[in-house]
């Protein structure tokens, strides 16, 4: 089969598929009534459907020819003038059919969205700024109380401040039992002791070890509970071990109480200058901490200078021994040099026990906040020059430097130890020097530190009160009672016109006032509250009624102006 010959086939133009499509009845404007007859074609020639952009309408179309409307061209005529072939068709004629307005009213619909939704968007801020602002208000007026919920709470708060004061000075229950207990073992502890020195030196030492056996436990659990066991491994308590040792155990052994007494008269006693050692009967823990210092030096006075020599050569043949040597002999351990060595050997076991089973395996215990004598020695002479020696090594000589500075002063304070063993009138100064020293610092803390602690308490509540009366002058119309009321009843409130406040009342000066000016309410001290009284507080401590009764103001008013006129 011959394949046909593409060049001799005819080509159809657009005039003749034009002239195909016009045989049918289009309807024009001049002939939309009648139709028009076309005869079909002679020959049948193939076409080819050629796709175009002609709009499917005449009307919706728009032409670039200004003579297009109302003209009497035929569609082919449109055709020809107003699109050209494929082969010429370009670009600008593709993009004719987008007309401008088409984009106008586009990008018009995309703004009306977005203002549509920044509109909405902002009204739904508005709505929860709105509800947030409510929620915050409803809040603060739930917190914020009213006036008179303030007055009350005001009220509340002067009544349990004038009673606390009036419990500081009234009530007994104050003290616990434990410091009541405390106080009458310490003054008959200073009874007892004094009795058996003048009287009985040779049962001081019974009277030691039953105060030892009953003071350390309770030391122990207390120290222990509060975090303070550390401080059970000082020396002090590490030479009252010793002092049982030789006087219940070895009192036959030279060497033992040659080192027991110069640690006991040495740095035992200083240390009670050292520490401050107080002696304030109320305190159980400044009792024991005296005792445990003081007491070993009473006992040791006793049997090496009040007892018999007799009794001496039986009950201690080691002091008897040591006291009645001749100088220079083998046993004469009370010069200088052999206290000091003797001495040395238990400190430094002590000090090296201390150093290895305290400082070095309880490192991080002590580095979390455990207090130890080196702690607390670094802390209360930071501001001393020796102190700030130590402060100023680096941290791994410090301890070593504070280990170092201990025994020195352990050392000078064993220099005269001899002195107190040979005579007996030194040794009794020396133990009445330190015990007026301890007399001093209880002293010192009753007066200086219990009482200006007390005073300084005092002085808060006041101005507290103060304070208070001048947030809540509005709400109490200037005055505890409010308003203004007669000259009697001015009286309890004011003097001489010069109105006196709780805060001058609670420090006294209220009550000064009005012992000259007011004889017919009695002193001011009868205006202190009891502890039974259920007046309301601002009322036992001015005589003014806070927020009271009408009726019952008159009658106290008319029962004030009676007893005047008696």
């Amino acid at each position: 089969m011959g394949e046909p010959d593409i060049g001799q086939l005819p080509i159809p133009s657009p005039k003749s598929e034009v002239a195909s499509t016009d045989s049918e009845a289009v309807p024009t404007p001049e002939n939309s009534s009648t139709p028009v007859d076309a005869s079909p074609p002679e020959e049948h020639v193939p076409s080819i459907d050629t796709p175009t952009l002609a709009p499917t309408s005449p009307d919706s179309r728009l032409s670039r020819n200004p003579s297009f409307s109302g003209s009497s061209s035929t569609y082919q005529e449109d055709w020809d003038s107003n699109f050209p072939p494929l082969d010429r068709l370009t670009v600008l004629d593709l993009l004719d059919n987008f007309t401008l307005p088409q984009q106008l009213e586009k990008l018009q619909k995309g703004i009306s969205a977005q203002t549509e939704k920044v509109r909405k968007s902002r009204e739904a801020f508005n709505t929860k700024s709105r509800q947030a602002r409510e929620r915050m208000v409803d809040e603060w007026r739930r917190r914020v109380p009213s006036a008179e919920e303030q007055l009350d709470r005001y009220r509340k708060r002067m009544r349990n401040s004038v009673d606390k004061l009036g419990k500081r000075w009234n009530d007994t229950k104050a003290i616990t039992l434990r410091e009541k207990i405390s106080f009458i073992f310490g003054v008959m502890n200073i009874f007892v002791s004094g009795y058996l020195i003048g009287g009985w030196p040779e049962y001081m030492h019974w009277w030691y070890t039953m105060q030892i056996l009953y003071f350390m436990p309770i030391r122990f659990y207390t120290y222990h509970k509060r975090g303070y066991h550390y401080f059970l491994a000082d020396l002090c308590y590490f030479v009252n071990f010793l002092m049982l040792l030789s006087v219940w155990v070895f009192p036959k052994s030279k060497r033992l109480f040659t080192a027991v007494y110069c640690l006991a008269f040495g740095n035992n006693a200083v240390a009670i200058i050292m520490w401050r050692n107080s002696l304030v009967f109320h305190s159980f823990d400044k009792v024991t901490s005296l005792f445990i210092h003081i007491m070993p030096c009473a006992t040791l006075h006793c049997i090496v200078h009040l007892i018999s020599p007799e009794h001496q050569a039986e009950r201690f043949p080691a002091i008897y021994t040591i006291k009645h040597s001749p100088a220079g002999s083998p046993t004469a351990y009370a010069n200088v040099i052999s206290m000091l060595a003797w001495s040395t050997i238990p400190y430094a076991i002590w000090q090296l026990g201390y150093y290895f089973f305290i400082t070095v395996r309880r490192r991080d215990k002590i580095a979390a906040g455990r207090p130890t004598s080196f702690t607390w020695l670094r802390q209360s002479y930071s501001k001393v020059w020796i102190g700030k020696i130590v402060l100023g090594l680096p941290a791994a000589l410090q301890e070593p430097a504070f280990m170092f500075i201990q025994y020195a002063y352990a050392v000078l304070t064993m220099l005269p130890c001899s002195l107190w063993f040979y005579y007996r009138w030194a040794s009794a100064g020396f133990l009445g020097v330190v015990f007026v020293w301890s007399v001093y610092n209880g002293a010192t803390y009753y007066i200086d530190v219990f009482g200006k602690r007390f005073q300084k308490e005092l002085e808060a509540m006041r101005k507290e009160v103060e304070r208070w009366q001048g947030e809540h002058e509005g709400l109490m119309g200037g005055h505890v009672g409010g308003g203004e009321g007669t000259g009697s009843e001015k009286g309890d409130g004011e003097e001489g016109g010069k109105k006196v406040g709780l805060g001058e009342t609670i420090s006294g000066k209220g009550l000064d006032g009005r012992r000259e000016g007011d004889n017919s309410e009695g002193s001011g001290l009868d205006h202190i509250p009891m502890l039974n009284d259920e007046r309301p507080a601002a009322m036992m401590v001015t005589g003014v009624e806070v927020g009271g009764d009408e009726g019952a103001r008159d009658v106290a008013r008319e029962r004030r102006q009676g007893r005047g006129g008696i």
